[in-house]
């Protein structure tokens, strides 16, 4: 696990820290200006009922002669006593509806992505541009964005904590998220709840990008696979002999599996295995040659590929850009 955290170390230090402090979102903004504003009333409600107790502590301890005051009985203490935190729960109510409203689906015409939780990956389907990619998605800057939440398997949750709160994804039942990131950057997430032996390992990448940027990234997506040559031509023709094909989706060749992630773009991809594995050619290798070492329980077998097959697949998919 360690050997794990170190490799994945690098990708984590590209993106920015995983703090609903540092929200780029209005969502976000709303939700962390209602933490902070709740958090302050009760740090006044703590040290005024703290330093009362300290005060009563020391001013009216037991000393010799003294009667202790009786309050029982007195109307105005028990109505202030009351009212107030009525009164303080009041306003919070308010402000928690006042929130809420702020995060209503917003109108005009948002980007629309379906995402799926899988055990242990994300799934992120662009119907409207006609293109599949995994475990890391792309949104241009400054436009609104609509997340269609589904899983197939037991309940996750998405939650990138920059862009909104964390949204439950319970199977046969579509929820949504939505978000305009206001400046570009690249933003971590996970799944939020638990859901298997590989939990902390359903990691997501969000890239916020200029709307040329992005726009010249979805036209790489929708383009088929490169025809592979030299070594990932071989890795080519294995990856079609294998079971490969019975999972895995590559545009543009026969592979039209929809078990595992869509591999048409993987060798652009930043991570390896929604997160365990930075993408390079040694830690592809490491993958292939045995998935269960890396991510326990996966539904990645070992096909206890011989070395040389190992190095034909590994060029093949990292020649996938």
């Amino acid at each position: 696990m360690l050997a794990i955290a170190i490799a994945t170390w690098p990708e984590l230090a590209l993106a920015d820290p995983r703090s609903p402090f540092s929200p780029i979102t209005p969502q976000a903004t709303t939700i962390a200006n209602l933490f902070w504003l709740i958090l302050g009333i009760a740090g006044v409600i703590f040290v005024g009922v703290e330093g009362a107790i300290i005060y009563a502590t020391v001013a009216y301890r037991e000393r010799p002669g003294r009667t202790p005051a009786q309050f029982r009985g007195s109307p105005r203490l028990e109505i202030a006593w009351t009212a107030v935190p009525a009164l303080i729960l009041a306003v919070i109510f308010v402000l928690t509806v006042q929130a809420m409203n702020a995060l209503a689906v917003p109108t005009g015409d948002p980007l629309e992505i379906t995402v799926r939780g899988h055990q242990w990956w994300w799934e992120f389907d662009y119907s409207q541009n006609n293109f599949v990619t995994a475990n890391e998605f792309h949104v241009p800057v400054g436009q609104p964005v609509i997340l269609h939440l589904l899983s197939d398997n037991v309940i996750h949750s998405l939650w990138i904590p920059q862009i909104n709160g964390k949204t439950d994804m319970i199977p046969g039942h579509e929820r949504t998220m939505w978000f305009t990131p206001t400046r570009t950057g690249v933003f971590l997430g996970q799944c939020a709840e638990y859901c298997g032996v590989q939990h902390a390992w359903m990691n997501v990448r969000l890239v916020v990008q200029s709307e040329p940027d992005y726009a010249a990234w979805v036209r790489d997506q929708q383009q088929p696979a490169a025809p592979a040559t030299g070594l990932a031509r071989e890795g080519e023709q294995l990856f079609v002999t294998k079971t490969c094909v019975s999972c895995h989706a590559i545009a543009g060749t026969a592979a039209q599996g929809i078990a595992g992630p869509d591999l048409t773009h993987l060798g652009s991809r930043a991570t390896i295995g929604a997160g365990v594995l930075t993408n390079t050619p040694e830690n592809m290798a490491r993958w292939l040659a045995n998935p269960q070492e890396v991510k326990p329980g996966s539904l990645m077998p070992n096909l206890n590929l011989t070395s040389h097959e190992v190095s034909v697949l590994t060029a093949y998919m990292e020649s996938l850009k």
